[in-house]
């Protein structure tokens, strides 16, 4: 079954061809399975093909597979990094990074991934916790010694890491070496983030990588603009999933309407990946300039009914949303179709996975009853086809069988003793035609134990709380009517989720 999965998949990559199976065979043989194997898969079939666009300029698949050999020396030599080391990277997209990356692959080391805006007290623990070996950055050395003094010989410049010095010997002829794990910090940027432990695998990650070719039809697109961070993952995910393909990666260090609008223009960028509030923002900049995109892979936060019009409306059905976590990878797709068909769903599981929603009982629910969203599948944290993963998140199936997210289950609110998802007011307001955003915390009752606070992101400075209330008055059950009403500007985290911590702390 594995073999004849593999074989399909070559096939929808195009790539079930002689020079195909020679170069997937020899490039495992050469290095194992891990992230090196698959750019040495890339160069054997595409060489001097562009594959990568960012800031700096553009490299071919052979230029990229050669930097990523002699960082892999120079990181060896100089810093002794082998197998069951840990790697931090706390770096903005760049090609610098990214070659980085398949270096330690290559030897052998676990990756870790660290939000890029993370804090430096956050930071510190961190370093505290997982005892790295060595953490590649791209802000000032002297900054990070300054502040983590004991650390200073853990600390290399992303620029110093590809730089040779006369003696650093060439080490070329290593031993196939076994992959060594990517790590994801969940938690934002604030707070202690959690680990999520992934092994690369030839085999595990086939169903959802094939789940994107299909849905997405990616083998019909010629490149790619990354305008998510890649440490979150799912940026992550698809840059290697056009590498495998053969396509052109472009990337910029951070997210600018501006930035990202041009370089869609000057590359005629076919696809791009994006949260929800960067879609709104390249529309809101030029729609114009997006001319030339046949896909949005939208994820990461909920879809605003107006964003799906608003995409719909100037670009035709190019919209996609994407549904996974860090511990459970990609989970669910929604294709224009489902979304036109039921706003806002993040679609079906993709196949090769199972999914289900749990009612507080620990019972399937029934549609349309809240529950939390549990998934089993292979290319999961545990990597087990025997263990329900409850994904932490509520939601459920609606009547055409399509799956709705509905918030956190950490984010419920009890008020006078009911149980209050906060997720369902805010659906509710994002319909409001004037309502750019939205975000409902609880804040504290002394009769009510906590109330509803919708803080409300206007479109126009001239919508009231009160007419919010009006408007919410046989629209809202009684128990989702809010009991305060703010409108302000919405903080948001680095991948344009509302931030709630901050709006709790900012407001109780």
């Amino acid at each position: 079954m594995p073999i004849a999965k593999l074989t399909r998949l070559m096939r929808e990559m195009g790539v079930w061809t002689p020079a195909g199976a020679v170069g997937l065979s020899s490039s495992i043989a050469k290095h194992g399975v891990n992230l090196m194997m698959l750019l040495e898969f890339a160069e054997r079939l595409y060489g001097e093909e562009t594959a990568l666009i960012d800031d700096a300029g553009e490299y071919s698949y052979a230029e990229l597979r050669k930097t990523s050999e002699d960082i892999a020396d120079n990181l060896e030599a100089k810093y002794s990094i082998c197998r069951g080391q840990k790697v931090a990277f706390l770096c903005c997209n760049q090609a610098a990074m990214m070659t980085a990356m398949f270096a330690v692959s290559r030897l052998g080391a676990d990756i870790y991934l660290l939000n890029a805006d993370m804090g430096h007290n956050q930071l510190g623990t961190l370093l505290q916790r997982h005892e790295f070996d060595l953490l590649i950055h791209d802000c000032n050395s002297r900054e990070l010694a300054d502040l983590f003094p004991k650390h200073e010989a853990s600390f290399v410049h992303i620029g110093e890491c590809a730089r040779r010095n006369s003696n650093t010997p060439a080490i070329r002829k290593r031993k196939r070496m076994a992959a060594g794990r990517l790590v994801l910090l969940t938690g934002g940027t604030t707070g202690v983030p959690k680990a999520v432990t992934h092994q690369p695998s030839l085999f595990n990650y086939i169903d959802p990588y094939l789940g994107l070719l299909t849905k997405l039809k990616l083998t019909r697109h010629n490149n790619v603009l990354i305008a998510t961070p890649l440490y979150h993952g799912y940026g992550f995910a698809i840059l290697l999933s056009f590498f495998a393909l053969g396509k052109t990666v472009v990337m910029s260090r951070g997210f600018s309407a501006e930035r990202m609008s041009t370089l869609i223009r000057t590359y005629a960028v076919e696809v791009i990946t994006v949260v929800p509030l960067m879609a709104e923002r390249l529309l809101a900049y030029s729609a114009d300039n997006l001319r030339s995109v046949k896909c949005i892979a939208s994820g990461g936060a909920p879809l605003h009914p107006r964003v799906i019009r608003n995409v719909e409306a100037a670009l035709g059905p190019v919209l996609f949303n994407l549904y996974g976590t860090s511990e459970t990878g990609l989970t669910c797709i929604a294709t224009p179709i489902e979304l036109a068909l039921s706003p806002g769903t993040v679609g079906r599981n993709i196949c090769g996975g199972r999914l289900k929603v749990l009612n507080p009982e620990g019972n399937e629910a029934a549609p349309g009853e809240i529950g939390q969203i549990c998934t089993i599948n292979s290319w999961s944290m545990a990597n087990k086809r025997t263990k329900w993963i409850g994904t932490g998140d509520l939601g459920y199936v609606d009547l055409h069988g399509l799956l709705h997210v509905c918030g956190r289950i950490d984010d419920m609110i009890i008020s006078g003793g009911e149980n209050i998802h906060p997720a369902e007011l805010e659906s509710l307001l994002r319909t409001h035609p004037h309502v750019r955003e939205t975000a409902v915390i609880g804040v504290t009752d002394e009769q009510f134990g906590q109330r509803l606070c919708a803080v409300i992101e206007p479109l126009f400075d001239t919508l009231t709380a009160e007419e919010i209330r009006t408007w919410l008055e046989g629209r809202a059950a009684r128990y989702h009517m809010p009991k305060r009403i703010i409108m302000r500007q919405i903080p948001y985290t680095a991948l344009g989720k509302p931030d709630r911590r901050r709006l709790r702390e900012e407001l109780q």
